[in-house]
């Protein structure tokens, strides 16, 4: 990218801004980071709008828990990067591919649902993948980053809904993507020894960070692909697939320490999201998550979870519509929405584990994530 990036906060996220070099003596008098923008790329785990605008609205049920109707989330609620904004008194932000009601003042949204770090040689009809692909994503940020500050020279309302240009060197950059990578080989038909193979090559392409979830706790993949009854831990995931993801993310945390080399003048904080995720698994019931593999918005089978007949799904029984991928009526019990990602409790729950920086190497709080240690 032309232009200077900043710090660097890794979650199923990454993020970058501009650190502060202070002297030792001075590292006690640090005040919290000012990020005045947020700009994000990313899957369906962060989007909050892009694939909607592209394609067409996520259908109800999503987001009736918080916003009450679908607000272009797969989730019934708030994402991760919501909390983020909202923890550093921002608004949510706007997708950059919605042209209605928005407003890019305080950052943009490139993630898109269904987005792999590789670009896909298939359609979003044909896989179920999008074909705005990480690398598509930086382009389209690229362009933006121009023409925003030439669009914002009109003043007036321009001036008003446009990112001032000081606000890209001292943003908070957030990357959420790489979970459909790994599954894309797997819904390939290939083995989990397969996707290993390319596991290095996904990470030479991500030119940043990202860090894959434990794909094998997720229904949408427990369902489609059975693995041996041996293969199952003791909390009813897939271990061969949560392997693979603990195998990318090794890699992915070298790449982090290369990044601390490279990136001088930038704070890099690697952030262990997939402990806290597959915490949700393992100790759910320990915080008031009764169904830890369940979906709450599906139809039938063992994790009330059908490709067939996903969320907000509807059949035609004796000349009437009927919904049979109906929502539960207590999502704040379950960790999966629809049976791929997360419900609103379940990234509160996440949020409110990594934000003190507790799980961050070295221990970062998200708040001052410009500094670097």
């Amino acid at each position: 990218m032309a232009f200077g990036l900043s710090s660097i906060f890794v979650t199923t996220i990454f993020a970058i801004s501009f650190t502060n070099l202070a002297p030792v003596s001075l590292v006690l008098a640090r005040k919290p980071c000012r990020f005045p923008a947020i700009f994000n790329f990313g899957d369906s785990n962060s989007d909050t709008g892009g694939l909607s605008a592209a394609f067409g609205q996520a259908p109800p049920p999503n987001g009736f828990s918080y916003f009450g109707a679908p607000a272009g989330r797969y989730t019934d609620g708030r994402l991760l990067i919501d909390f983020i904004a909202e923890s550093l008194g921002l608004p949510y932000l706007s997708a950059f591919l919605d042209s209605v009601g928005t407003n890019f003042s305080h950052g943009a949204n490139f993630a898109t649902a269904g987005s792999t770090i590789r670009p896909q040689n298939t359609t979003l009809q044909q896989s179920g993948f999008s074909p705005i692909s990480l690398n598509v994503q930086f382009y389209e940020f690229n362009d933006f980053h121009g023409r925003t500050q030439v669009v914002r020279k009109r003043g007036g309302v321009f001036e008003i809904l446009m990112p001032k240009k000081e606000h890209f060197s001292n943003a908070l950059y957030t990357f959420d993507i790489g979970q459909n990578d790994l599954t894309a080989g797997y819904f390939s038909n290939m083995s989990t020894d397969d996707v290993k193979a390319y596991v290095p090559d996904v990470l030479n392409q991500f030119q940043t960070i990202i860090q894959a979830s434990p794909v094998g706790c997720l229904p949408y993949v427990m369902e489609r692909i059975p693995v041996l009854a041996g293969q199952i831990d003791d909390y009813g995931c897939a271990s061969p697939f949560n392997e693979v993801a603990q195998f990318f993310n090794r890699g992915l945390k070298k790449i982090v320490e290369q990044l601390h080399k490279n990136l001088p003048h930038a704070a890099v904080t690697y952030v262990d999201v997939y402990s806290v995720k597959y915490s949700l698994i393992s100790q759910g019931r320990k915080h008031g998550f009764k169904h830890p593999l369940r979906t709450c918005c599906g139809h039938g089978g063992k994790y009330n979870y059908n490709k067939n007949l996903g969320c907000g799904a509807k059949v035609n029984k004796h000349g009437k519509e009927v919904l049979v991928g109906a929502p539960c009526k207590d999502p704040w019990t379950y960790v999966n929405w629809d049976g791929v990602h997360f419900t609103e409790a379940a990234n509160k729950y996440i949020f409110e584990r990594i934000v003190d920086g507790s799980l961050s190497d070295p221990p970062t709080p998200l708040n001052m994530a410009c500094y670097r240690n």
